[in-house]
């Protein structure tokens, strides 16, 4: 709406300037509270999941994020190892990359909680055992440590995830990658047993890939707890 000047009594003016700063007072008001809507920057949604076979981006580090606490927030215990049932699904290879997401798929009666990065060694035919690092960030599965971590709370039958993923091609001037993985141990959050599932990707036609990084190090890596809602599927 455009306003025009015009030659009005000084009490005319008087409304229209009370008029004005009406409104831009209530501007004011609804800016304030679209400003307190705005979710903090790196904040993740806290929901269930239950995938097969997939996983996310790369760029991993040395841990850096407190260990989950044995119990979660709002309350709610941290899911026992006993209360769920762990698989690997979303399998592919992406990127350089071969992996899925480790689904916890809570078994029990209660609803419980997960947080933090799950503890995960994989082991060969041969049983030689490698723990998988920490990642902050994933190119399988293209996905990103929001901070704060979440607390992603399952109902019974709910579910939540983590990425576990490698490189699938040989670094440097070596001709192969070892043998791969075939079998994970994993233990959840807060938990104090583990339990064995198979590393076989379906998506990609083999094992989790063992292959080492130009410097020799591990490529194998695992993200933190996540809903399914924030990675691709």
């Amino acid at each position: 709406m455009r306003f025009s000047a015009g030659h009005g009594s000084a009490p005319r003016a008087a409304a229209r300037a009370a008029g004005g700063t009406a409104v831009v007072a209530a501007a004011c008001g609804l800016a304030l509270a679209a400003c307190g809507s705005v979710p903090a920057p790196g904040s993740a949604p806290a929901a269930s999941a239950s995938p097969s076979g997939a996983s996310a981006p790369a760029a991993s580090g040395p841990p850096s994020s407190p260990p989950a606490s044995p119990s979660a927030a709002g309350g709610l215990a941290a899911c026992a190892t006993s209360q769920l049932k762990v698989a690997l699904t979303y399998t592919g290879a992406l990127g350089g990359q071969a992996g899925g997401y480790l689904r916890f798929t809570n078994d029990g009666s209660a609803a419980c909680q997960l947080r933090g990065w799950p503890a995960v060694t994989a082991l060969t035919a041969a049983g030689q055992a490698t723990p998988l690092r920490r990642a902050h960030s994933t190119m399988y599965g293209a996905w990103q440590q929001p901070s704060p971590l979440p607390a992603v709370t399952l109902a019974p039958g709910g579910s939540a995830y983590a990425v576990v993923a490698a490189a699938d091609q040989p670094a440097g001037s070596a001709a192969a990658c070892p043998a791969p993985y075939v079998r994970l141990r994993v233990t959840p959050p807060g938990g104090s047993a583990d339990v064995v599932v198979s590393a076989w990707l379906p998506g990609a036609r083999t094992y989790l890939p063992s292959c080492a990084a130009i410097n020799g190090s591990t490529t194998g890596e695992v993200s933190a707890i996540t809903p399914l809602s924030a990675l691709p599927h």
